[in-house]
């Protein structure tokens, strides 16, 4: 038997698509890049810069963390510039404000101390492994990718997270303790999980 022949290969499983709209919890891994910029806090190896257009970016996957889509696979990037303009930066900007405001349980236009401290990150290793709420939506964005967080004024944002509607108080500390009494959860610490 040669490897081309694939007669005894096995099938291939089916899996259908996740309906769109649907509600899922993800676990977040940021897939290394090599592109670093002290300047603009960009270190640990977590930004990609296209070699065609020279955007940049975090290649992101979303793994679904339990039901009945557990362990199902999600991918998107997240602008941080573009030759172009802001607008991707802005884009991804807004998509990681979502993001932390799932995760931490912040309601959108919150504007007191502690959801201040819990917008905030240290820098990408923060959102390496963060896990949030995210909505299922096969619309494009202008770069083709599909992205949503469901934040917590989502009226199944509760249900869906196991969490209480009002955010946890956070104290006016460094962004990593905000995220701990947000969440409830150490900050990860050390190495990024695809370095380990």
């Amino acid at each position: 038997m040669t490897y081309f022949d694939f007669n005894s290969a096995s099938e291939q499983t089916s899996f259908d698509l996740i309906s769109k709209g649907t509600l899922v919890r993800v676990h977040m891994t940021i897939k290394p890049g090599g592109f670093d910029d002290a300047s603009q806090g960009w270190t640990g190896d977590y930004a990609t810069r296209s070699s065609s257009t020279g955007s940049v970016y975090l290649n992101c996957e979303f793994v679904v963390t339990d039901g009945e889509f557990a362990r199902r696979k999600m991918w998107s990037l997240i602008g941080l510039h573009s030759p172009k303009g802001v607008e991707w930066a802005n884009m991804g900007r807004t998509m990681v404000k979502a993001i932390l405001n799932s995760a931490r349980n912040i309601q959108p236009g919150d504007s007191s101390q502690a959801a201040q401290n819990a917008q905030r990150i240290s820098g990408f290793a923060d959102l390496d492994g963060i896990e949030f709420l995210g909505k299922v939506d096969w619309d494009k964005d202008q770069n083709g990718q599909d992205k949503a967080a469901v934040t917590p004024d989502h009226k199944d944002y509760a249900a869906a997270m196991g969490a209480p509607r009002a955010p946890a108080p956070v104290s006016a500390a460094p962004a990593a303790n905000a995220y701990a009494q947000a969440t409830g959860r150490a900050p990860v610490s050390g190495r990024p999980s695809w370095a380990q």
